[in-house]
């Protein structure tokens, strides 16, 4: 499948020109375009795009491995990936693998995520406390913020809220369901992930269908840390290396210690597109 350059009507000529003919000119022109809607029904594998206009395009939980982009605009591009640095993952950029230096960044910026595939009971118990001490001084933070500010959506992601309610299903799931073999250990407050109810994968009653108070997802939250901050401090090396069940995947067993990575990646994901959602709800409204 190939998509050459779109045609844009331009007004300011009242005649057709190709965006390459635009970049040439050195124009912003005023178009009149209706954007196209690509979902999971169709399938773009192998595709081409030649001289096409993307600007401003999104692509939301796109399988994008494997893309060769070649004499590309990417000008304030952004891309965010979390599984960018499992399974030897690359991602390159005029040649050069950046993923070394994202990982160096983003352990910079968070101190204690580098700790996330501790593999002893002693650095897991350190790497818990590492996220603890971040989530506190984030929670602090949200705090003193506006009124409100812990249900404000940024571009249509989890609110702070939301993302604290996911993360107790994520407890649930990894320690409660995966490492504990809890019949059903999900709390009602609980955020599923996006497509749980589709693919069937949890019982979607479980969970309330009513927004709890931000007193109530807090208390839950707190709980839930406790839970892995209890399990941890007492569990052996021989422990770690017991299989379980994927809840995901019941062919797969992953070890206990694969389970509490999740659980430790799941923070730290999640604290970072938190920031980030803070940042950018701090700047408009300084704006």
């Amino acid at each position: 499948m190939i998509f050459a350059a779109r045609q844009y009507r331009v007004k300011r000529f009242g005649g057709v020109e190709t965006r390459r003919d635009r970049l040439h000119h050195g124009e912003r022109l005023s178009l009149n375009v209706v954007m196209a809607t690509f979902t999971g029904s169709d399938d773009l594998r192998g595709a081409e795009f030649t001289g096409v206009d993307l600007r401003g395009a999104r692509f939301v939980e796109a399988d994008l491995s494997g893309v060769v982009m070649r004499a590309v605009d990417v000008a304030g591009a952004e891309i965010d990936a979390p599984w960018l640095f499992g399974d030897g993952s690359s991602l390159r950029v005029n040649g050069v693998d950046v993923t070394p230096f994202v990982e160096a960044e983003l352990n910079r910026r968070f101190p204690g995520r580098a700790d996330r595939r501790a593999a002893d009971p002693a650095g897991l118990r350190a790497a818990w406390a590492a996220v603890e001490r971040t989530w506190a001084a984030t929670l602090e933070r949200v705090a003193v913020m506006p009124a409100g500010t812990v249900d404000v959506s940024v571009g249509g992601e989890w609110s702070f809220a939301q993302t604290l309610r996911h993360l107790v299903m994520a407890t649930d799931t990894w320690l409660g369901r995966a490492i504990l073999g809890t019949g059903q250990p999900y709390h009602p407050i609980g955020q599923p992930y996006a497509g749980a109810e589709d693919e069937g994968r949890l019982d979607m009653s479980v969970f309330t269908t009513v927004m709890p108070s931000y007193a109530d997802v807090l208390e839950v939250r707190a709980g839930r840390v406790a839970m892995v901050r209890d399990y941890l401090a007492a569990v052996t090396p021989g422990e770690l290396a017991v299989t379980r069940e994927n809840p995901w995947d019941p062919e797969a067993r992953p070890a206990v210690l694969s389970c509490l990575h999740v659980i430790l990646n799941e923070e730290w994901e999640h604290h970072r597109f938190a920031v980030r959602d803070l940042d950018a709800i701090e700047a408009k409204s300084d704006a």
